[in-house]
């Protein structure tokens, strides 16, 4: 890997999950970072997630959704026993997380937060997701990604 790591491939290696990275050029004037990395590495875009944070009733919580789709915030307070949700302040959500938007993971974060995986992550061998950096994925079973985030699996995506 070019570069140094990010939290969540300290993660990855410390918890030895077996995962492959896939690192690409970022270009800064790309709309949407979860597009480009299906774009610049040829993905299947139903295979990669977004890492998106919300607020549900004050608290910061993760939502995971396809790139081609978008997080529906009742679900996601649903699926936490919410009642509200919105999307969290980007400059929250950089600090919770450790991570700037763009290059937001699911794994690392510096605060333990709620994580919720978009419910058709399941029905793949792997997914991918940010490694924690823009132009970094990380593909790895979504049992995995579970299990190391203390995720639970509903459908989240609109």
């Amino acid at each position: 890997m070019a570069g140094k790591g990010t939290p969540a491939t300290a993660l990855l290696a410390k918890q030895k999950v077996a995962h492959v990275l896939h690192a690409y050029d970022h270009d800064p004037r790309a709309e949407s970072y979860g597009l480009e990395a299906v774009e610049a590495l040829g993905l299947d875009p139903a295979r990669v997630f977004k890492t998106l944070v919300a607020e549900v009733d004050g608290k910061l919580t993760v939502g995971v959704v396809p790139v081609t789709g978008q997080l529906d915030l009742k679900a996601l307070a649903a699926a936490v026993g919410g009642k509200k949700a919105k999307m969290a302040d980007p400059a929250a959500a950089q600090r919770a997380t450790g991570y700037v938007l763009g290059g937001i993971s699911p794994l690392g974060h510096r605060s333990r937060l709620p994580v919720v995986i978009d419910a058709s992550a399941e029905k793949f061998e792997t997914v991918h997701c940010s490694a924690g950096r823009r132009g970094l994925e990380v593909e790895l079973a979504p049992g995995d990604l579970v299990r190391l985030t203390g995720a639970v699996f509903a459908p989240i995506a609109g």
